[in-house]
């Protein structure tokens, strides 16, 4: 039986209003937009729920949706990727419309609501929240956890399975016995007192013990943006996990990343240390890939989207945005070494952002023989994802990366190795769209072949006995 997530939170309409600004109004000294076409989808913890639906996860919701047409549209697109139990609430659609032209946005109109829960059919909450492996409460300040029904389900619920909050400073506090509660830094100092105190703040770790003991949680963690997050857990000293480096991106929409990673990876069996390591990678490499903004331009077709192609969909609608250089390259990268790093590098600095495209396990077999590869590819990718030269990465299956390179249609196809006397196989391909065939230099001595021929030369011979 695949886990399930259940996700109660306050959700609003996201509409984009895009266009091109190329004038400006000629009564005041504001850009004119004609408008190209109108954007929609769920937004705040209808964000949160949608990241959580990942392969062979089961996903539920409950929120507050009003009944008007904004409304129904909402629930529409909900409905079309998880299980929905509206709530009734007070006032319209909660909206939040922006204008951009671009790829910026020019300004942000919000309207509706309040969005406070109204008359919530607690024993159909009850129900749902009493079949979920975890509950993650993603609280936007309109009022879900604030009310009194739903917050004595949520305690109940504390207590018979795993809880993650999300916390709003406008919303209610933890419910007694959360397993994990995720504030920002500027969240969780509010929450001590400590953001207008003269002086030094205290420390991230000092603030995510104190709010452990306050909440009466299982852990807290604390995201410090690029710094990464801590985790203070009951019986033991606070962990530190930092965040790989990120040289630009958009954190919008980071800490919904971050808590349905780690509500995810908990449901698949995760322990808390493990769910936070992995939601501090994922919410690092959504800002790197643009953030909300990427994600709004990929598909919500989940059953014909990977991970590793939604990432890299966050990437190329960003770089396409604002008519960037994409770049891609390619290889097995069994063992990551200093010609694979001088490669990546150079290739990165070819455009203005990079995506790998890696040989699967089976692919490397056929190509490298028994034995190979040395590392998998899972892990393979989670090293690659750590250099600060690769925006995204993806696994493709075949023996040569055509039909990964004819999905992606990079501008620029940089190959690394010694191809200087003959032609690549996919040059002809990468051209036909018009891209760019770039040879990379070999680094000399630098192989994963002569790297693991070398290790099993020393592991026969034997060693001098001091």
């Amino acid at each position: 039986m695949s886990p399930r997530v259940v996700v109660l939170g306050d959700v609003v309409l996201d509409r984009d209003i895009v266009g091109r600004a190329e004038r400006v109004c000629p009564d005041a000294p504001v850009p004119v937009v004609d408008v190209d076409s109108v954007q929609e989808r769920p937004g705040a913890a209808g964000l949160a729920a949608l990241l959580c639906c990942a392969p062979g996860v089961d996903v539920g919701m409950v929120a507050p949706v009003a009944d008007d047409p904004d409304g129904g549209r909402l629930a529409r697109m909900l409905r079309r990727e998880l299980d929905l139990l509206p709530v009734p609430h007070q006032g319209p659609t909660r909206r939040k419309t922006r204008v951009r032209s671009a790829g910026q946005s020019l300004v942000r109109l919000d309207s509706g609501g309040p969005g406070f829960p109204s008359e919530p059919p607690l024993s159909a909450v009850r129900d749902i929240l009493a079949g979920a492996d975890v509950v993650l409460v993603s609280d936007y300040g309109a009022g879900v956890t604030r009310e009194p029904g739903l917050r004595d389900l949520l305690t109940d619920a504390a207590r018979r399975s795993v809880l993650v909050w999300d916390p709003h400073p406008r919303g209610g506090a933890p419910v007694p016995g959360c397993t994990l509660v995720t504030p920002n830094l500027t969240e969780a100092l509010a929450a001590v007192g400590a953001d207008d105190e003269p002086g030094p703040a205290p420390p991230p770790e000092a603030v995510a013990a104190e709010l452990r003991r306050a909440w009466q949680a299982r852990a807290v963690a604390v995201t410090a943006g690029r710094s990464g997050a801590f985790l203070a857990m009951a019986g033991s000293e606070p962990l530190f996990v930092p965040a790989p480096e990120v040289t630009s991106g958009d954190p919008c929409g980071a800490g919904d990343r971050f808590a349905a990673t780690a509500s995810v990876s908990l449901a698949r069996g995760a322990v808390l240390s493990e769910a936070v390591v992995d939601a501090v990678a994922e919410a690092s490499a959504w800002v790197a890939a643009g953030g909300a903004e990427g994600f709004r331009n990929r598909s919500t077709d989940r059953a014909a989207t990977s991970p590793d192609t939604g990432r890299i969909d966050e990437v190329v609608s960003r770089v396409r945005s604002r008519g960037d250089t994409l770049v891609a390259t390619g290889g097995c990268f069994d063992i990551l070494h200093a010609g694979h790093v001088a490669c990546l590098a150079a290739a990165r600095r070819l455009g203005d952002a990079l995506v790998v495209l890696v040989n699967s396990d089976e692919s490397v077999r056929r190509l490298k023989g028994p034995g190979r590869p040395a590392v998998p590819a899972a892990d393979r990718v989670r090293v690659l994802e750590a250099l600060s030269s690769v925006d995204a990465v993806a696994v493709f299956e075949e023996d040569d990366p055509s039909a990964a390179l004819d999905r992606l249609r990079p501008d620029v196809w940089a190959k690394g190795g010694d191809y200087g006397a003959e032609a690549l196989p996919e040059a002809d391909l990468v051209r036909s769209w018009g891209g760019r065939v770039v040879v990379l230099p070999y680094v000399s001595g630098r192989s994963t072949t002569s790297i693991l021929a070398r290790s099993t030369a020393r592991r026969s011979t034997p060693q001098e006995v001091r």
